[in-house]
This record gives structure tokens, C-alpha cells and sequence, in this order.
């Protein structure tokens, strides 16, 4: 039975264009996969606990020298891992905040980098990869090519980096120039903001191809 992993992140509620978008990919999802199953993290609303010195170091001492701290991390680590064992599609919804990913999500890429679970400390091999990650990215302004913060956007250069060794590979869809609408000052960016979301949309309305469309 497929089953799919949905993580939203952001912390603007019913205002958060990326949780429009995964919120949008998840229906799409179910469409095709009718007798498919969901699991939902919500990363923004219960962001998971930092690695502390308590707690963090447990995935450098062996499980029989674990503190209860460490323990408890460890537990939390595994959970996640499992999470995302058991999906077929994991989506992540990823707005870009202070041209980085939200703190909450750099943890919950933190805790999967977990040794024996999520990837082989012998051979460096990842042990999540053969699953699809569809990454729903939101980000306030223009970063693209040619325009004054060209490259400013490090979350979406950075994760495939960080999540690189568990062997999941992201695929981004991307919505840019979000605040036009409620930005006076950006206010001519409108159209172009408005193009970028319905290519997002029709990106993710292409992922999956409906049962009933099939027959």
C-alpha cells in the first residue's frame, strides 16, 4: 500500500504559500494513490528539540553508554528515520526565512543524520534513498539569475547537501516573489509572482497521474 510522508514547516499558517503547495501536492497525491496512506508532520506548529549538549551527542556514543538524554534523542532520531522508511513520497513544504531554511527544518535534517538508520558509517552508503522527495519551496523575493540577490538563497542550495547523506535526493518546485501581494514596494512584481505560482501548481499537478485519468 503507498503511503506518503507530508511535512509542512511554516510558521504563517493559513497565509503560507508552501503549505498551499504541499497541501495541493498531497490532494494530487491521494488522487492517484486512492488506497494510498498519510503520515503529517508539522514542523512549523511542533518544531522537533535542537540537538543539545544533553541529547546530541548520542549518535557518537554506542546505544549501551547512552545518558536517558541521549536515549531520548536517539529515540526521536529513529522515529523520523522510520517515517520516512515507510513512505513511497515524502513532500516538504520549505519557505525560504532569512534566506535560509527555517531553523525547524535544519533539525529535522540534523536528527536523520543518524548512523545505521539512515546511512552505513562503514561504507558512507545513504539508506533512504529510492523514494521520491518532492521539496514545495516558497520564497518572498526574486533569487534567480541576474536579479540584485542572485544566489541568496541558501535553503534550496543547501539541502540537498545536508540530507546528502541519507541518500534521499529532493526534487524542488518552486514559488518565488510571495510578497508582492502584501508588499506595496513590490507591487509591479505581481504578474511575475502570480507566473511563478501557477507554474508551481501545474508542476504538481503533472506529479502523479489520477486513477481515473489512467482508465
Amino acid at each position: 500500500m503507498p503511503h506518503l510522508l507530508h511535512i509542512d514547516s511554516s510558521i504563517r499558517g493559513e497565509h503560507s504559500v508552501s503549505r498551499r503547495l504541499t497541501a495541493r501536492a498531497a490532494a494530487a497525491w491521494r488522487a492517484a494513490h486512492p488506497d494510498g496512506t498519510v503520515t503529517y508532520r508539522d514542523l512549523g506548529r511542533q518544531p522537533l528539540p535542537h540537538l543539545d549538549e544533553a541529547g546530541g551527542l548520542a549518535r557518537m556514543v554506542p546505544a549501551e553508554h547512552h545518558t536517558p538524554e541521549q536515549r531520548a534523542s536517539w529515540e526521536l532520531s529513529e522515529r523520523l528515520v522510520d517515517e520516512i522508511k515507510r513512505a513511497d513520497t515524502v513532500l516538504l513544504g520549505l519557505p525560504l526565512y532569512n534566506y535560509g531554511a527555517p531553523s525547524s527544518v535544519k533539525t529535522w535534517v540534523d536528527h536523520l543524520i543518524a548512523p545505521g538508520i539512515a546511512y552505513d558509517p562503514g561504507n558512507g552508503t545513504g539508506l533512504l534513498g529510492g523514494r521520491e522527495f518532492i521539496v514545495l519551496a516558497s520564497r518572498g523575493g526574486g533569487y534567480g539569475a541576474g536579479t540584485p540577490k542572485e544566489g541568496w538563497d541558501h535553503a534550496e542550495r543547501w539541502l540537498p547537501h545536508g540530507i546528502s547523506m541519507t541518500g534521499l535526493e529532493p526534487r524542488f518546485i518552486t514559488a518565488e516573489l510571495t510578497l508582492a501581494p502584501v508588499n506595496p514596494a513590490m507591487a509591479e512584481l505581481i504578474p511575475l509572482h502570480e507566473a511563478s505560482l501557477a507554474t508551481a501548481e501545474r508542476e504538481i499537478d503533472e506529479l502523479w497521474t489520477p486513477v481515473s485519468a489512467a482508465a
